[in-house]
């Protein structure tokens, strides 16, 4: 049972009513509606019960029960709930293309369209010339066709579903022959044989993990094979003893026994990328003849995410009229974000301009070093007006990365600010993912690495105000605190 000092303070507990009045005085009111502040100040109210109830005696203070302290808790839960929960992150992983952190940043026209998109009514399915529905694939077939040469286009919602609708649509019950050494299994357990079953078509494994060879494609066709599938790896390479067959010899076959035959390139790329990076471009793959091709849109592309197929007139066709095809549409903002990146691509200087993926994957060191030493020289400024003493801050080379499954191989030459302060580094990290902004780094050799591949130039003054918040929080103890 409690003591009697617990029990005084258990009695002066006040009511919500009590509460409420004290947040009408405040303003409090009007915030939030009413109901809401009543919740959040029953659930403080109970927290401090509990917490009466629990600690000893001694440790039981005024300070839990006074209406003041409770407010405030409320308020400050009030405060945290409202924050949306899809946020704003500042990107200093120096990963370009960071599935956990949303991928690919549109570029501002392509989100202008977006914008425009979503505030008002749009022609999604509605021919205005003839005054008669629709397709919404209309709106960057032409573009799609118009940049790759292809004779027919269309998308879906994204690389998944466009790999699921074209074995659903071409080979269901039928044989799809694909190299061992290709079965591979993406982020979020996305794994071909799983897709290959769920579509209704039957794989056939041939060659070996790390060797397949024309001969071992041309002994599996048989009168039930539809589909000939090459699956880019793009998220592993298998190095060393390892071979496998050009598109051009699967055409070759596919021609000559009249089977199809699909390229799954995965990431995907319009313009052409340094021969290093050894990435097939989208125009390869249809240029060797290939009948579909599919890519993501907000990999390489540096679109939204969608999932985008390419191919003969008569393929597409069969695509757009198979059932999961309306399963898998695209909305219109999608469509919005994606025409208004395929714009762009028309004029090939202006892609690399103005997308942020291809423009952070081609930065040149001289770049991210003038980046680094400019962040270093804010958070000098910052530091010193904010009386921050204590924090070593220097400007190291780093690594960066492509990210998203793309160019696992890619290393890009890149620079970052290291810090070390008073903070242990892990527990800085931390804290700076729970700023008001947050800021997303990486801790190297018990320093907080912050690498400037992935940043833009107005966006270094965020970085340092947010690490310069984390540091001023308080002590050590206190900054990663739940």
């Amino acid at each position: 049972m409690p003591d009697e000092r617990v029990r005084r303070l258990l009695r002066e507990l006040p009511s919500i009513e009590e509460l409420l009045q004290a947040a009408e005085s405040r303003g409090l009111l009007g915030e939030y509606p009413r109901e809401r502040i009543a919740d959040a100040l029953r659930i403080v109210v109970e927290q401090s019960r509990d917490r009466l109830l629990r600690i000893a005696p001694a440790e039981a203070t005024e300070e839990l029960v006074a209406g003041e302290s409770l407010l405030r808790e409320a308020a400050n839960r009030l405060k945290v709930e409202s924050q949306p929960r899809l946020r704003r992150v500042l990107n200093a992983s120096g990963v370009v293309i960071h599935t956990n952190l949303g991928r690919s940043r549109l570029a501002p026209s392509a989100f202008a369209r977006v914008e425009q998109a979503a505030l008002h009514y749009s022609n999604l399915e509605y021919d205005l010339a003839a005054g008669a529905r629709g397709s919404r694939h209309d709106h960057v077939e032409g573009l799609l066709r118009g940049l790759t040469g292809a004779a027919g286009a269309m998308v879906v919602n994204n690389n998944a579903a466009a790999v699921l609708l074209m074995l659903a649509a071409l080979a269901e019950g039928r044989e799809v022959v694909v190299s061992r050494g290709q079965l591979v299994e993406i982020g979020g357990s996305f794994r071909i044989p799983d897709i290959m079953r769920l579509s209704g078509a039957r794989l056939v494994e041939v060659g070996t993990t790390n060797k397949t060879h024309f001969s071992d494609y041309e002994r599996s066709l048989t009168d039930d094979t539809a589909l000939l599938l090459r699956v880019h790896t793009s998220n592993f390479k298998v190095v060393g003893f390892a071979e496998e067959v050009p598109v051009e010899r699967l055409v070759e076959l596919g021609r000559n026994h009249q089977v199809l035959v699909a390229d799954d390139l995965g990431s995907g790329a319009l313009l052409d990328l340094p021969a290093s990076w050894k990435e097939p471009s989208v125009a390869s793959s249809l240029q060797a003849g290939v009948d579909v091709v599919s890519f993501s849109g907000d990999k390489l592309l540096g679109g939204p995410q969608a999932g985008i197929l390419l191919g003969t007139a008569e393929v597409i066709e069969r695509l757009k009229r198979h059932p999961f095809a309306r399963a898998v549409r695209v909305d219109k903002m999608t469509l919005a974000a994606l025409e208004g990146t395929l714009l762009l691509y028309q004029d090939p200087a202006s892609a690399r301009r103005e997308i942020p993926t291809l423009r952070y994957l081609e930065r040149g060191p001289q770049e991210t070093l003038r980046l680094a030493e400019r962040l270093a020289e804010l958070l000098g400024e910052l530091g010193e007006s904010a009386g921050i003493k204590d924090a070593a801050v220097c400007v190291r080379e780093s690594v960066g990365k492509a990210g998203g499954g793309s160019l696992p191989l890619l290393e890009i030459p890149s620079h970052a600010v290291a810090l070390r302060s008073g903070v242990e580094a892990s527990r800085l990290e931390a804290a700076l993912r729970r700023a008001p902004l947050p800021l997303i780094g990486r801790v190297t050799q018990d320093e907080l690495w912050l690498d400037v591949l992935a940043l833009d130039e107005e966006e270094l003054e965020e970085v340092a105000n947010t690490l310069v918040w984390a540091l001023r929080q308080g002590p050590a103890e206190d900054l990663a605190g739940d």
